[in-house]
């Protein structure tokens, strides 16, 4: 029987899908253990928050099942990022750091522990979707001698395997030629519920409200009209089927906020006022409803042309994307391979849980790779 390994784990964030992964944690930790024919045990080593930091100096396993209390009620004086990779490059085995934030700051490291062979894991999008130079720093660092691993699923779609099925494509030789699809839970429900299938629907301020009060936007709703979050998942796909898009803001991003209302000082002023500019969604969507079509929010990337763009779009009816319920994602992949019918990956692509999902997949195929 092979030897047990060992393995640690770092934490940096521990809200929402920080919560569910280290939950998630939990059950891996008990079944990779248990393992007859080769079993793996896994140490939670260091939990970090803004400004908590709980971390095991010995490097003996901190409590998964109590790690909320224990982190609470922690005294430790908190690291400095360089401190932090400096006390894991220590540690005694392989280690994974699972970045759950979204913090800019967090994702310039990554090339440093990656050179240290510490292996990142992670939904964080600044870090694949920011200057083009983090991108080539991070996947050279993990490409050289004693590189560690690095892995971000859940920056794209939370829990739907599409940034995996990209890779296979291109891996395996196939030509992406067009990708394109409703890349955000959010905008998803917001235009499912503004113009739905069968006609009528709210007015467009009223159904912002909504998903806001059923917590699917961003505290401030603006965060995602402006299209942003999208322009980042596309960047990081069309910089996965090889165009060097340098950021986000590179190519056309429609913004459904008013420009009158940009420079609202909250979201709840935002919120008081976006009923004043109705009148311009309930025209963009009488238009499509006169055509026998429906507009929604959508993403594409036409790899051939170069071309990135996320705006608005009209569909008939009958197709997919108009078709789609709730908050669910919808991705289409048209390749050489797949002619014309196009490989189509479709789910729930948000929350904490579905997020935390890719995370611990990832996870697991970091452990298969270090075996």
């Amino acid at each position: 029987m092979p030897a047990p390994r060992q393995v640690y784990i770092a934490v940096i964030g521990v809200g929402g899908v920080g919560k569910h992964f280290l939950s998630q944690l939990v059950a891996l930790s008990a079944r990779l253990s248990q393992s007859p024919t080769s079993p793996v045990y896994l140490s939670l080593i260091l939990l970090a928050r803004s400004k908590k930091l709980l971390f095991s100096e010995d490097f003996r396993p901190l409590s998964l099942r109590n790690w909320e209390a224990d982190l609470a009620s922690s005294k430790s004086p908190l690291l400095a990022l360089p401190e932090i990779i400096e006390y894991l490059s220590t540690a005694p085995a392989k280690v994974v750091l699972v970045d759950n934030t979204s913090s800019q700051e967090v994702a310039e490291v990554y090339p440093q522990l990656l050179k240290r062979g510490i292996s990142v894991i992670t939904p964080n999008k600044k870090a694949f979707s920011g200057e083009y130079a983090l991108w080539e720093d991070i996947f050279d660092a993990a490409l050289g001698s004693g590189g560690g691993e690095v892995y971000h699923e859940s920056s794209v779609g939370a829990g739907l395997p599409v940034i995996s099925t990209l890779k296979d494509l291109v891996e395996t030789g196939d030509e992406v030629r067009k990708i394109e699809g409703v890349f955000s839970g959010t905008m998803s429900f917001l235009f499912n519920s503004f113009a739905p299938v069968g006609g009528g629907g709210g007015k467009f301020s009223q159904e912002v409200k909504k998903a806001k009060e059923l917590g699917y936007t961003e505290p401030d709703p603006r965060d995602d009209l402006n299209g942003l979050d999208v322009a980042r998942k596309l960047t990081i796909l069309a910089r996965l089927s090889g165009l060097p898009i340098p950021s986000p803001t590179s190519f056309p991003v429609q913004s459904l906020i008013p420009k009158q209302l940009e420079s609202a000082e909250s979201g709840d002023e935002f919120m008081a006022k976006l009923g004043d500019y109705d009148a311009d969604m309930e025209k963009i969507k009488s238009e499509a409803e006169s055509e026998g079509k429906v507009v929604r929010f959508v993403g594409s990337i036409d790899v051939q042309k170069k071309e990135v763009k996320v705006g608005l779009e009209k569909y008939d009816t009958s197709h997919p994307i108009a078709a789609l319920k709730g908050s669910d994602n919808i991705i289409s992949f048209h390749t050489r391979r797949y002619g014309d019918s196009p490989l189509v990956v479709q789910g729930a692509g948000a929350g904490g849980e579905l997020t935390a999902m890719g995370v611990t997949g990832d996870l697991i195929k970091v452990l298969q790779r270090m075996n």
